[in-house]
Formats: C-alpha cells, structure tokens, sequence
C-alpha cells in the first residue's frame, strides 16, 4: 500500500469534523439570532407577541378610595354656664335629694304674670316674659287659649299644699315651684286641669311640642318617675332658658338629672 492510500482515510476524517463543527456553529448563530430577536421585539413599544398578537401592558391595580368616616360629634355646649345649686340660677336643680338652700329661698325679682289664670301667677322675670310670648303664640299660631294653675308658691304656700303623697307633691323646701321658674298650665277652658288627660287634649300637646322654643321643658315625663321622684305632671313645665330648652329638645334627654349626669331621685334620703 502507498503512503498517499494511507493518508486518504485520515483526510477524509478531517473533513467530516470541519462539516460537523462547521454545522454546529451554524445551528449556534440561528439560536442566537432568534433569541435575540425575540428580547427586542418584546421589549420595543407596540411589538408583536408570538402568533401576531399585539402585547397588551397590564396596568396596575388601583387601590379603591376608602370611605370617608363621619366627621366625629362634639359636644360644645357648655353644661357649666349656669350653677345646678344656686338657688338663683335658672339652671337649679331641685328634687328630692337636691333641697333648696336656703330651704325657705324666695327669688327677689318675682313679678305678677299677665296672664289668663286660676290664681295670681307670680314667676321670675325671665320666665315670666317667656310664659307671656308662649301663651301668645299659642293663640297666634294654633289658635289656643292657655292659663296658668299654678306658679310661684312660697314654703309656707307649700307647707299648706304638700299632702304626705311622694308621688304628687313635693315637701316645702324640696320644691320646684319654690323657685319661681314653673308654671302649672292649663287650658282656659279648665278642660282636663291638673290631670293626665291634658297631655290629650289640643292645648296640651300644642305645649308640649313648643315649650322649648321658648325655653321652658316639660319637667316630669311620663316614663321617668325612676329619675324624677313624681308621676307623670303633663302640665308643669319648668323654665331653664331656651338654650338649655333646644339642647335638651335637639339630644332627646328629657330629664336635668340625665342631662347633667346628677343621682336619680326616686325618694327622700
């Protein structure tokens, strides 16, 4: 065998490799060359996805606005305006644990009160005009005709009034009508005077939703004789001033004991 036969199977080794390799770098570029055409067509704004589809952003999520909450409640009304002991303060608060200091007290600006009435009315000048402009657009408004019972009575007065019975009269000293800043109101007529049914009738109800307009508050509701000490009293209405009267109206405390945070007053100590 010449030695040119001998090296024609070693040449032809060479050349497979050189094809082989040759195919393998070319197999190489095209995978390159496809993943970088495809980095550049997703990252370019408005490329096509795989298959022609248009690449859609996803936007994200944006957080739902919170409820606003309701602007809180303030309390601003001043429950320390007036003193709930003075006896000369419209604010006094008397029941039976609260006695009048002094027990005799009279007020030293009690006027006679123009209007229609049972027995001479006598109320402090401020309740006095406010008793007058009530009874007035009573008649204005409704056209009703109102009288007072009963207003100032004075500790001898109630010496004479108080019967023994808890429930429906206070004892001298302990009384609200010693004050001067309550009346008992009726209807002219006398339809239902001093009694539960007034609360019934026209002239009743008519006060009883108006009262505190003009600064006055019916003082023993019905359903409060835990807290009062007394029955249920549709006409005696105390006079406390119309702030007073519209805050308690506004809050829906019927009570000066509940408004002010004081003891109930079911009995005597």
């Amino acid at each position: 065998m010449s030695s040119s036969e001998r090296r024609e199977p070693s040449d032809q080794v060479r050349q497979r490799r050189r094809l082989v390799i040759a195919g393998s770098l070319s197999l190489a570029l095209v995978a390159v060359a496809v993943v970088v055409i495809g980095a550049v067509s997703s990252s370019s704004p408005g490329g096509q996805a795989a298959g022609g589809a248009s690449a859609t952003p996803s936007e994200s999520p944006r957080p739902a606005p919170g409820a606003t909450p309701p602007p809180a409640s303030v309390d601003t009304f001043d429950r320390t305006a007036h003193s709930l002991d003075d006896p000369n303060s419209i604010w006094v608060v008397v029941n039976k644990l609260r006695p009048l200091n002094p027990q005799d007290f009279e007020p030293g600006d009690l006027v006679d009160v123009p209007v229609p009435h049972t027995w001479d009315p006598l109320l402090r000048q401020e309740a006095s005009d406010a008793i007058v402009a009530m009874f007035q657009a009573a008649s204005d408004e409704a056209d009703l005709s109102l009288a007072s019972n009963s207003a100032f009575r004075s500790y001898s007065a109630q010496e004479s009034v108080y019967d023994g019975d808890d429930l429906l009269t206070a004892r001298p000293g302990f009384s609200e009508h010693q004050t001067g800043l309550v009346m008992d109101i009726g209807a002219e007529s006398g339809e239902c005077s001093l009694a539960a049914c007034f609360g019934d009738i026209a002239e009743g109800i008519w006060v009883r939703d108006n009262a505190w307009r003009f600064g006055f508050i019916l003082r023993y509701p019905a359903d409060k004789t835990p807290v009062t000490g007394y029955e249920f009293e549709p006409w005696h209405f105390r006079y406390v001033g119309v702030p007073l009267a519209t805050e308690m109206h506004e809050t829906g405390v019927t009570t000066l004991e509940e408004f002010f945070g004081l003891p109930a007053a079911p009995e005597y100590e």
